[in-house]
């Protein structure tokens, strides 16, 4: 069973914020303190795109097809996880945690995946794929020991 160690450091982040903790108690009784906190200004889609989709023509008289849209709101919620793996990775490295649990939902775990160092991929301990980010942080260690058991 995976415990949650003092010293643990544990990531709940989404597509627009993250905050890192640092377990100040023990696995049966978790203590979070906040070490960091990286927000992301990211506003609806349609504030970000004004243009209509474009067309594409296949060479035949008024015939083609629409581009897809490009959708900026979720490229941000992308980069911004690919960022917070890069943070990871320079954290790792300064040795400021050797083990971490990561809370993030789906997409966000999806598209941190591809860009965690090995240096932080074996620290890892525990990822829930779960949104954690808009809790009090009592419900946050709550959600944390209910995935531990």
């Amino acid at each position: 069973m995976n415990r949650l160690l003092n010293g643990t450091w544990v990531v709940v982040a989404d597509g627009e914020k993250a905050l890192f903790f640092e377990n100040e108690g023990d696995g049966q009784y978790p203590v979070l303190r906040v070490r960091r906190e990286e927000t992301n200004d990211n506003p609806p889609d349609r504030e970000q795109g004004t243009d209509k989709p474009g067309r594409m023509g296949d060479g035949r008289a008024g015939i083609g097809s629409a581009a897809e849209e490009t959708d900026f709101h979720r490229l941000e919620k992308e980069r911004f996880a690919q960022g917070l793996a890069d943070l990871l990775f320079k954290l790792a490295h300064k040795g400021k945690f050797n083990r971490l649990v990561i809370v993030a939902p789906p997409q966000t775990l999806g598209a941190m995946r591809p860009h965690l160092h090995k240096e932080v991929q074996a620290k890892i301990i525990l990822e829930i794929p779960k949104t954690l980010t808009g809790m009090p942080v009592d419900q946050i260690e709550k959600n944390l020991l209910a995935e531990l058991t």
